[in-house]
């Protein structure tokens, strides 16, 4: 299964794992099963190749299936919350934050020595004793995101009926779509037949 990256930020990238495919008019889901949502999390660079073998291994398939469709529930959780504090980040956000706390105190992670691209890098590893232990990960890295990113640089983009998410690092903080090439083409297009019609 082929997963796209484009938000800059993997609690971005994961409430994008659902969305609507312009081009067929179709519902996109690509964590549908435990297998794609392991596969997910490696692509994401959130587990590693192995971590995801142990998992399949230990958990079996209907574990992860089961886990699967948590995360599916969970990414609509974090979706609607993220567009809350997007608008509102001083809001009082009790029982989100309570709700990532429990899951975080659950967990567990440590710290590897590991080399990578050439030199060596000191990497935080999550403890994956549980199938829970996935939906913490998650839950941490929607943490990071309204923690650590300006909410006014969190965008959905502008794209007609386009709902992906991303994180803004352009300099100028202009960027107004997902991607340049699709919705902004697009984008382009319509705008060019209306210039034409009006014509």
């Amino acid at each position: 299964m082929e997963f796209t990256f484009k938000a800059g930020h993997p609690g971005l990238d994961f409430v994008n794992t659902a969305f609507l495919e312009l081009s067929e008019r179709s519902q996109v889901e690509r964590i549908g099963d435990g297998g794609a949502f392991v596969a997910w999390l490696v692509e994401a660079s959130l587990i590693d190749r192995a971590s995801a073998t142990a998992l399949k291994r230990r958990f079996g398939n209907e574990a992860l299936d089961g886990v699967a469709a948590d995360a599916r529930k969970l990414r609509q959780w974090a979706c609607d919350w993220i567009a809350r504090w997007h608008v509102a980040p001083r809001a009082d956000y009790g029982s989100e934050v309570r709700r990532i706390n429990r899951a975080l105190e659950r967990a567990s992670w440590y710290h590897q020595l590991a080399f990578e691209d050439g030199r060596l890098k000191l990497a935080q590893r999550f403890r994956l004793e549980s199938t829970e232990d996935l939906l913490a990960l998650l839950l941490l890295q929607v943490a990071l995101l309204v923690t650590q990113e300006e909410p006014e640089l969190v965008k959905r983009c502008a794209g007609a009926d386009c709902v992906l998410w991303f994180v803004d690092r352009t300099k100028a903080h202009r960027r107004l779509f997902c991607s340049a090439a699709v919705c902004g083409n697009r984008a382009k297009v319509a705008a060019f037949r209306a210039r034409q019609r009006a014509t």
